[in-house]
């Protein structure tokens, strides 16, 4: 079903038609979810509940500016597992963009990350937030090491290569928060589950020089099955590690 996207702001008409065309997005129509471009930013709102509240990519404010600020540089454990070490900033493939968290954060650490995203809505939303960041003084070096790329990733895959491809394929959460609810019941809504995650394992391989790693609920079996050489865990996941 194709998804609507509504535009609330006059002066950007024309910016919505070309997201339309780009994407596939329509003007009207009967969708549980639906993009509104705002004066300010492009959001995705679940249109039966309206009090759930917007879901948007904001890379400068809020948890992102937090995180960056204050979330522990290279001792995080997404940094640990990738390998970011004194004077070492491997290159990443994010095969599973979502909305570009880990991304960030791997490129505010110097990184220099491909997104690679497949659902179009959400596309859309890494694209505002990313055009958005660009426009900050603070923010704009850590987007510029940020590209993304609308596609299925499996498909994608094999004509890529990083040092590092990352993994983090759609899993059902038990986290009851207000946020991961609200986003994980809209991203449910939207995009579903992941059901070619096993896959992306042997695609990931193709693609990576160095390593993939995979991060997980601790709760989770390992994706695919395939047992990692080593794990790096935290409160509540753990990164997988598949060396090449």
């Amino acid at each position: 079903m194709a998804i609507p996207l509504i535009c609330q702001c006059p002066e950007r008409q024309q910016e919505a038609a070309q997201l339309r065309a780009r994407y596939g997005f329509v003007e009207a129509g009967q969708s549980p979810c639906a993009l509104v471009l705002t004066a300010e930013r492009l959001e995705l709102r679940k249109t039966d509940e309206p009090k759930l509240g917007a879901v948007y990519v904001d890379f400068v404010e809020g948890a992102m500016a937090h995180r960056r600020k204050f979330g522990g540089g290279r001792g995080q454990a997404i940094a640990k597992a990738v390998g970011l070490k004194k004077g070492a900033n491997p290159t990443v493939i994010d095969a599973t963009a979502g909305l570009g968290r880990d991304a960030f954060v791997l490129a505010s650490l110097g990184c220099e990350v491909q997104l690679i995203e497949r659902h179009p809505a959400v596309a859309a939303l890494l694209e505002d937030g990313l055009a958005r960041a660009a426009l900050d003084l603070d923010v704009a070096p850590i987007a510029m090491r940020m590209s993304l790329h609308h596609g299925v990733a499996v498909e994608l895959l094999p004509t890529m290569s990083a040092d590092v491809v990352y993994l983090d394929p759609m899993f059902p959460h038990r986290d009851k928060s207000a946020l991961v609810k609200k986003e994980m019941r809209i991203f449910q809504t939207l995009v579903g589950s992941d059901p070619d995650a096993d896959a992306l394992l042997a695609a990931a391989r193709q693609a990576a020089r160095l390593k993939v790693v995979v991060k997980r609920p601790d709760y989770a079996e390992p994706l695919a099955g395939a047992k990692p050489a080593s794990s790096v865990p935290t409160k509540k996941n753990r990164f997988d590690i598949y060396p090449q």
